[in-house]
């Protein structure tokens, strides 16, 4: 049976009992971001599970996409040496959720699996298991499937109990296992088809009997002490792997030689030149062929990570998809590919599951375009990094140090599993430990480099080491160690910055330490710098004191705002004050933010993600995953689509509500992230996104929005540098005034520039037409004329030239070369600083006379040097005022040189 017959057949047999077909949720969990990825049918169900959310179906069936290759559940590095790993795999499933229990769930399944109609396997090949205490389920698989007591094993926690966490939904587990060397008319093992619970379990790991099925019982609630009590709706959860069901079916001893993989082994065989041989595959001791197996596996993986929005990175979900991608770069080396190998797999996918996943079809060419940029970024550095594991071994080193391990990841992208799987290869181990030490220095440095940049550049003080910094605009201040808190009034902090810009306040505490005073307010309205928004600047105001606000910083106190102070300080009532119009261009900035995420992810694809930003009054800059630049046609409409959003005046909302009610309104969570229970939820237009940042109150207040810059910041991260509202309309004047003067430069209106510069382009080909056919006619000959001296049987010609341009002056050397023996030719150049240049017949150059050492020994008259190829160098003059005596002296050095001298 056809494993799209099977997939098929599970879902229609399901929704003919009641079920409602369920499409498959997505690779990337979206109400679950401590998750890595979907692993299993039952999590887009999971809060229906945990009663936090109703549904208006009781029974549910999917076929669900799953993905094990990192976290708790990391099957990567099995994949390609073992017949049932996978990274990818597809699960079949069917759900209750406080509907039928234990008794139709069994039923469905026995059905499915040896009806005729359906699966169709022989009950005689089957065995089932259940936990040791369900003495329910053992009588029901009995009275049901007719099976007797030693075809039904009970096992420990450890093979056939389920739960969710620590605490929280559980219950036991029955599992449907297949006897693979079974076979119609003859018996199992030992006498008749008793096979003793400790043989079963030993053949079970084995392989011998193979698992297809998993029925979960969710009956009962772990509490924190560990008591179980019995849930008020028991709910089921299925899973059945396709790729298994398909083996058994198709009589194939390993998934890979299913219909499933077969389509890819096939293109990979095409690939590398060598068919994938089965019946060799097949035993293990003429087994060569794990790599084509890690690339079919791994294309699939990278096709349906890519169609679901995961995009390669270097932490969480894309950190493992770019793990993926280069473990099977490195595959497809072994076999001798040096080039992409993954992209045209990703073809095969779309044609064999794209009418069954549709995202796959619909997102076809970004997912070649991006795994072929990815695999040909690795194959730039891969042969190094391999080179370099080859010297360490052969240093006869044990041990690959952490130090060692970092650059091999940071300098040639090599992952650490990566260098760790081929150190087992070669028997070496890896310092993994001070692998993370190094990665969270370089860390730490960048975080302190952020620190320090953000610090400086936008006009606040930043806590350095030295505590050091410089005030934009006024003189340098210095911040001691901090002196002890003064605690004033008890009471906690209200920030208060969302709402308004000014407030009166009492102190609940302070410190002073020499020229510097710090303050926590009771009611603050400082931005604290957080999510690359910067902190907020003003004033603070007393009875007859006032106090600059230059550090606004987040301490486990609350926010404390502080500045240069310098008499004794007096705490009382305080008026503290934001400088309005900084903080009004920083929220334009920001909000502008959210709405360039939006217009990215419109048109370039749902595969964008910040990755960084940092928002001032100046300016802002949005880090995103993108595999490379954007067009110019594209990044103008992107520009469009924010301004629309600017001049379509939507009004902005910030709410507070429980994380998963914003997940379910569509806000953006990311794995990365941490999340409290409630978030604040910042919504403008389709653009909703968890921040807590400040923002403007309407669209329309940004005014208008100007990109000024787009760049790469590292491996598939882009950066849009941007400006809006005051200084994006300084920015169009600054254009329009640069036009202006060139306008006045070249004697045309504004409008006519555009004609006017086709005109000089037009003018300077002709020119260059001129030029060229002028020196192929030898027009561009010296400008003095030439001084011819022999010297031991050699011509030296010597001149001067105007000319700097140095492909006239390589025509110059080239067309003197032609047909000459024994010939050398100094030219020097007059024009600029002045310049020597020299070249030396083919012939002079074989006797090993090289152009470079002479340029050198004649500039060197002039205090200049220089360099070239073997027939042509050229040398800066040095002096100029000198080059007429290194001229003078050319002869006498050519002399010295021709005798080896």
């Amino acid at each position: 049976m056809r494993s799209a017959d099977i997939r098929r057949q599970f879902l229609d047999y399901f929704v003919s009992r009641g079920h409602r077909e369920v499409p498959s949720s997505s690779l990337e969990p979206k109400d679950d971001p401590t998750l890595l990825f979907t692993n299993a049918g039952m999590v887009q169900f999971k809060r229906a599970f945990l009663g936090q959310e109703h549904r208006d179906y009781a029974r549910a069936t999917t076929c669900q996409k799953c993905v094990r290759a990192g976290g708790k559940h990391n099957d990567l590095e099995q994949v390609g040496h073992t017949r049932r790993h996978h990274t990818f795999f597809e699960m079949l499933g069917n759900f209750s959720f406080g509907d039928y229990f234990k008794r139709d769930a069994i039923a469905y399944a026995w059905e499915f699996v040896t009806s005729s109609q359906y699966l169709g396997i022989d009950p005689d090949r089957l065995r089932v298991t259940v936990h040791h205490s369900d003495a329910e389920a053992r009588a029901l698989w009995r009275e049901i499937a007719g099976l007797p007591d030693h075809r039904i094993y009970g096992l420990g926690d450890n093979d056939n109990f389920w739960q969710m966490g620590d605490t929280g939904p559980c219950g036991p587990c029955t599992e449907i296992y297949v006897d693979l060397e079974w076979r119609a008319g003859g018996q199992a093992a030992g006498p008749g088809d008793v096979v003793p619970q400790p043989d079963f379990e030993r053949l079970a790991e084995e392989g011998r009997f193979l698992e297809i099925w998993n029925l979960v019982f969710m009956q009962y609630d772990r509490g924190a002490d560990g008591t179980l009590t019995p849930l008020p709706k028991p709910s089921v959860d299925t899973g059945a792997g396709l790729e298994r069901i398909a083996a058994v079916l198709q009589g194939q001893a390993s998934n890979f030689h299913t219909d499933l993989f077969r389509p890819l082994l096939h293109t990979v065989g095409e690939l590398m030149g060598r068919p994938y041989d089965y019946a060799l595959a097949d035993d293990p001791a003429t087994d060569t062929y794990a790599s084509y197996r890690v690339l079919a596996d791994h294309a699939r993986a990278v096709s349906f990570l890519l169609a679901d929005g995961v995009y390669p990175g270097n932490e969480g979900r894309g950190y493992v998809l770019r793990r993926i991608l280069r473990r099977a770069v490195r595959h497809a080396w072994l076999l001798g590919r040096r080039e992409p190998t993954l992209a045209p797999l990703t073809e095969v996918m779309v044609r064999e599951l794209g009418g069954v996943y549709p995202e796959l079809a619909a997102r076809a060419s970004f997912i070649r375009e991006t795994t072929e940029a990815e695999e040909r970024r690795f194959l730039e550095t891969i042969d190094g990094g391999l080179r370099r594991l080859d010297e360490i071994v052969a240093s006869g080193a044990t041990v690959i140090a952490g130090e060692e391990a970092f650059k091999l990841y940071d300098t040639y992208g090599f992952p650490i599993d990566l260098t760790q799987i081929i150190g087992g290869e070669r028997g070496v181990a890896v310092d993994v430990a001070g692998f993370e030490r190094a990665l969270g220095e370089q860390r730490e440095r960048s975080r302190a480099a952020r620190r320090d940049v953000s610090g400086v550049q936008h006009g606040r003080l930043t806590e350095k080491t030295e505590l050091e910094t410089r005030q934009v605009g006024g003189p340098a201040v210095h911040i001691k160690k901090p002196g002890a808190w003064r605690t004033l009034k008890r009471g906690k902090q209200k920030f208060v910055g969302y709402d308004r810009t000014e407030a009166d306040s009492d102190i609940l505490a302070y410190r002073q330490d020499g020229g510097q005073v710090e303050l926590l307010l009771r009611e603050n309205p400082f931005y604290a710098e957080s999510g690359g928004q910067v902190s907020d600047t003003g004033a603070l105001r007393g009875e007859g004191w006032s106090l600059p606000v230059e550090l606004v910083r987040k301490d486990p106190k609350g926010i404390t705002v502080g500045g240069a102070f310098a008499e004794a300080f007096e705490p009382g009532l305080v008026n503290a004050r934001v400088d309005e119009p900084r903080r009004r261009n920083t929220e334009r900035n920001h909000s502008a933010t959210h709405l360039v995420h939006a217009a990215l992810r419109r048109h370039l694809g749902g595969h964008v993600r910040q990755q960084g930003s940092l928002v001032t009054p100046a300016r802002l800059r949005f880090d995103f995953s993108h595999h490379g630049p954007i067009d110019a046609d594209t990044l103008r409409a992107i520009e469009r689509d924010v301004n629309e959003q600017i001049w379509a005046n939507r009004p902005v909302s910030t709410r507070e509500m429980a994380y998963p009610e914003a997940l379910g309104l569509g806000a953006m969570a990311f794995f990365s992230e941490k999340y409290g229970d409630v978030v604040r939820v910042v919504q403008m237009g389709d653009s909703i996104e968890l921040c807590g940042g400040t923002h403007v109150r309407s669209t329309g207040q940004l005014g208008l929005f100007r990109m000024t810059g787009q760049g790469g910041v590292a491996a598939g991260v882009r950066r849009i540098e941007a400006v809006t509202g005051p200084e994006a309309y300084a920015a169009l004047e600054g254009l329009e005034t640069r036009l202006n003067r060139v306008a006045e430069l070249l004697k045309v209106l504004p409008e006519h520039l555009a004609r006017r510069a086709e005109q000089l382009v037009e003018e300077r080909q002709k020119l260059e037409l001129r030029l060229e056919e002028a020196l192929r006619s030898g027009g561009a000959t010296p400008t003095a004329a030439a001084e011819v001296v022999q010297l031991h049987g050699v011509e030296l010609t010597m001149a001067e030239t105007t000319t700097e341009d140095r492909a006239e002056l390589g025509q110059m050397a080239d067309r003197f070369r032609e047909g000459k023996r024994n010939a050398v030719l100094v030219l020097f150049g007059t024009a600029g600083r002045g310049a020597i240049h020299v070249t030396v017949s083919e012939d002079l150059v074989s006797a090993g006379r090289k152009a470079g050492d002479l340029v050198n020994r004649i500039a060197a008259v002039s205090g200049g040097k220089g360099g070239g190829r073997p027939h042509f160098a050229s040398a800066g003059a040095g002096d100029p005022a000198r080059l007429s005596e290194a001229r003078r002296a050319t002869p006498a050095l050519v002399a010295t040189w021709l005798n080896g001298g």
